[in-house]
């Protein structure tokens, strides 16, 4: 045990982490000919067009050190803040982290959150300026920055390119000498913390997982505890580029296991997995069933192809457990699915994928977040749809989910993000200068204001200068209100949406203004109304397609044309009640790109 190490990469989206890791495995030869690639570890192929580590990936790693052989375990974490549960666990299987920061942009949001999960799990971080090679990049000034914020010597700090491979020996070389070997004992019963799964079309599902104490034995009984499901360890082993099978994996190692599972379901990131003889006393804390944070109906564009999405879907979900969906239906597009997602980007990937994957084309409604709706007679709902909210009437109050975001800019754009901020409902709790003119400020807002379009906003008024990421923060009571949209007195409820109360009126307008335009023409008037309850707020009519009945009167008593005009009077009349107005796709799309 005392020649392995177990240690992660921490690092904002795009500051070379995915390149580190290559050099890494081409250093200690892990990794050779032509498996040698940029990115080796990110195998879709939507990670590589868009530069984001979407799934995380282990790999083992041997060095030769003063003459002893040490095996090095890369537990690669995603990027993205949506996947933060993903990157808690992958450093809860860790001794140590690389904080890898790009010298060219310094510290940013990310680094710092994920900085301080691994603080909480007491990690021995070694700290990497890397792309030193840039011609852009600013050591000493960022070295002044990691200073502040880790507390640690200068010298402490290593210089690297990802690019060029100048540095990894001295970083190899920190992470045998820095980081702790694990500590656990092989005699003790079986407790194993599962990491990470993926999908293999052959042999189902593969989870990965660290040995904390106790040794496993191919096929041994196993439990997985939270899901209380047991099974046979068919085979073990180590991770390598390609999986190599063991006879056993003792305390401190880190490896899969193959037991034929079907569902993704059964298998949870955070669980433990002990021997069904002997289990262990207790799990491994920090266990957490993944909660969606975003929801949205997910609809195909032809009503004929519902059964392939929700094929599509199941597969995917076997990839991602984090996704969640459930059968719904709407009067406006059909058959379709509510789906939970992480957050934004899941979202984006999810409907990519399916794009790529499976062909399918979809229809995505308004994403919005669960509200916890309390009716008068004391009953608590979970609503994510606003089709589900009871009548208003009913309902004693609701409660939306906030959340801590924290913002770290320069100072020239303090005064914009501010106004940003307010405008969507945040309150400042802090605002910290981290270093010179780079400031962090810290809000709680609500949820719902963020799904939609605050990051595009904060990426534009700060010039790409700023950073985002956000914790949840507890549910939080409010004024909601639910705003419906109404053609000629009827509802259409895919346009249906939660909103606060002083978004509602002018939300409302630009709606009904919107949907003038992009509704075509009928023979009779569409009333298009936003309303609130039985409130009407806003009101715009599209004009009836009028033929000119009086054109063949020229001159005459004045009762000849009216009488024409009566008589088409009492025919739009019969129309507009058994005509009905059919809102074109086009129009759905535009209207859910509103900001």
């Amino acid at each position: 045990m005392k020649n392995i190490r177990n240690f992660c990469i921490i690092a904002h989206i795009d500051h070379g982490k995915s390149t580190l890791a290559d050099r890494l495995l081409e250093f200690t030869k892990t990794v050779t000919g032509k498996d040698l690639q940029a990115q080796v570890l990110d195998d879709m192929e939507l990670e590589r067009e868009r530069g984001i580590t979407i799934k995380s990936h282990a790999i083992q790693m041997d060095y030769h050190y003063k003459g002893e052989k040490y095996a090095l375990n890369l537990i690669d974490t995603p990027g993205h803040v949506d996947f933060s549960y993903e990157v808690s666990r992958s450093i809860a299987a860790c001794e140590g982290a690389l904080l890898v920061v790009d010298a060219s942009q310094g510290i940013q949001a990310q680094t710092i959150s994920n900085l301080y999960m691994a603080l909480d799990h007491d990690l021995e971080i070694i700290p990497v300026l890397n792309k030193i090679d840039l011609p852009g990049a600013m050591p000493e000034e960022v070295e002044d920055q990691i200073v502040d914020l880790l507390g640690c010597k200068r010298e402490d700090i290593l210089r690297a390119s990802g690019k060029t491979g100048e540095g990894v020996e001295n970083v190899l070389n920190a992470i045998v000498e820095r980081i702790k070997p694990p500590v656990g004992d092989p005699e003790a019963p079986l407790q194993c913390l599962i990491f990470d799964s993926v999908f293999n079309p052959f042999r189902g599902i593969i989870a990965y997982f660290k040995v904390v104490n106790g040794t496993m034995h191919t096929n041994d009984h196993v439990k997985f505890v939270a899901t209380e499901k047991e099974y046979l360890a068919d085979e073990i082993g180590v991770l390598r580029l390609d999986m190599e099978p063991r006879a056993q994996i003792s305390a401190g190692n880190v490896g899969y296991i193959i037991s034929g599972i079907k569902t993704s379901r059964e298998v949870k990131v955070g669980d433990t997995i002990t021997h069904v003889d002997r289990p262990c006393d207790a799990a491994i804390a920090g266990f957490e069933d993944v909660k969606p944070m975003v929801f949205a109906g997910v609809y195909p564009i032809e009503t004929e192809d519902f059964e392939n999405l929700r094929a599509s879907i199941e597969k995917l979900q076997l990839n991602d457990a984090s996704l969640t969906f459930q059968p719904e239906s709407s009067l406006a597009l059909g058959f379709g699915f509510r789906c939970g997602f992480l957050g934004m980007l899941h979202m984006e990937i999810i409907q990519e994928r399916l794009d790529r994957e499976f062909d399918m084309d979809v229809i995505t409604t308004v994403p919005n977040v669960q509200y916890k709706v309390y009716t008068k007679k004391g009953d608590v709902l979970d609503v994510h749809n606003p089709s589900g909210l009871p009548e208003q009437t009913l309902i004693d109050k609701i409660e939306e989910p906030y959340i801590k975001a924290s913002i770290i800019t320069s100072t020239d754009y303090i005064g914009n993000i501010m106004t940003l901020c307010l405008g969507k409902r945040g309150e400042l709790v802090r605002q910290d200068y981290i270093s010179g003119n780079r400031v962090e400020l810290i809000y709680n807002m609500p949820l719902a204001e963020i799904v939609f379009d605050f990051y595009d906003k904060l990426k534009s008024i700060s010039k790409g200068y700023a950073s985002f990421d956000y914790h949840p923060n507890g549910m939080r009571e409010s004024k909601l209100v639910k705003l419906d949209v109404l053609l000629n007195g009827e509802s259409v409820d895919a346009l249906s949406t939660l909103t606060h109360v002083d978004n509602a009126y002018t939300l409302g307008k630009r709606m009904c203004e919107k949907l003038k335009e992009l509704i075509p023409r009928q023979q009779f008037d569409i009333a298009i109304q936003a309303a609130i309850g039985a409130k009407i707020i806003s009101r715009e009519t599209i004009k009836a397609v009028r033929k000119d009945v009086t054109a063949k009167c020229y001159g005459g008593d004045i009762s000849r044309k009216r009488k024409l005009l009566e008589k088409q009077k009492r025919g739009k009349k019969r129309m507009k009640q058994i005509g009905t107005v059919e809102v074109p796709q086009k129009a759905f799309l535009e209207v859910l790109k509103l900001d």
